[in-house]
């Protein structure tokens, strides 16, 4: 068995090459057009999310796949579908629940009794690699929407104030509100739309949602700004790839960059974090939306 910390490390360098690759033109493997390889789904119907996501994008995007549906060789045999010869897989992460005795046993621990998560990989295939399994095409994920409108409805509907006709897009922790340039400074509605998924995924961050300490801290050191940021850039490229929408670079975001893949560099977990934080994030809007339509579909 691979140490654990192979795992992280091989993710890592994966998306650090897929950053790398695509900084000339400030294209990061985030950065998508909503199709349903975005929405990446196993044969089974379970969805991937946080890290899974992120690094089966950046497959789909250095292969040219067009399908949302990934599966173990096992799992395409089992629906009548056979990888094709040469083909190579992506390495996936599981999370595995462990009481901390079997941990202990495993990791030599000092006998704590709370539980542990233990990462483990395993190696998915795209339905793109594989022949037969004509079935698979039935659990490509619809996203909530494809229209602009409605993203925009989703997104001003949270909860979360939103003011319009300012210079600059920006959240204020302190007074929790998004402040958004007016609708007709965007080039295209889809613009703004991004814009507003970024700026409301940090508003996710507020100590009275997820406290997130990035967030928090967000002013003291350039290096925790950089990661605040990497949290946002992923939540809204989850939430545009949810809503069946393009998410397109921002190139006022190029100057983190460089921070972005020092932070990578150091430490193999720090993508990690962001992509799980930004799972939280998206988690929590989409709660906020059910709850907001919640009382209306009640009076209805």
């Amino acid at each position: 068995m691979k140490p654990r910390h192979d795992i992280y490390a091989t993710v890592t360098a994966q998306l650090v090459a897929a950053i790398e690759s695509g900084a000339g033109e400030w294209r990061m493997p985030w950065h998508h057009s909503g199709a349903p390889v975005m929405r990446p789904t196993s044969v089974a119907g379970r969805r991937y999310s946080g890290i899974n996501r992120l690094v089966l994008w950046a497959t789909a995007d250095a292969c040219g796949y067009a399908s949302g549906i990934w599966a173990t060789y096992q799992q395409w045999r089992a629906h009548g579908g056979q990888v094709r010869k040469g083909e190579i897989g992506t390495h996936v992460i599981l999370w595995k629940k462990v009481e901390r005795g079997d941990a202990a046993a495993e990791a030599g621990g000092d006998g704590d009794s709370r539980a542990r998560f233990f990462a483990r990989s395993f190696v998915v295939f795209n339905r793109d690699q594989v022949d037969g399994a004509e079935d698979a095409a039935d659990k490509e994920v619809a996203p909530i929407t494809t229209s602009v409108a409605d993203a925009l409805a989703f997104l001003e509907g949270l909860g979360v104030p939103v003011e319009y006709g300012l210079h600059d897009a920006y959240y204020r922790p302190d007074i929790d509100k998004v402040f958004m340039p007016e609708r007709t400074a965007f080039d295209h509605d889809l613009d703004l739309v991004s814009t507003l998924a970024h700026e409301v995924t940090h508003a996710s961050g507020h100590v009275n949602r997820l406290a997130r300490e990035t967030l928090r801290d967000y002013h003291k050191e350039r290096s925790i700004r950089a990661r605040e940021e990497l949290v946002a850039e992923l939540g809204a490229s989850y939430l545009m790839a949810d809503l069946g929408l393009a998410y397109t670079p921002r190139p006022d975001h190029a100057a983190y960059l460089s921070s972005w893949l020092g932070a990578l560099r150091h430490d193999p977990k720090a993508i990690f974090n962001a992509a799980a934080q930004a799972q939280a994030a998206a988690d929590w809007i989409h709660a906020a939306h059910k709850a907001a339509i919640a009382p209306m579909a009640i009076a209805a």
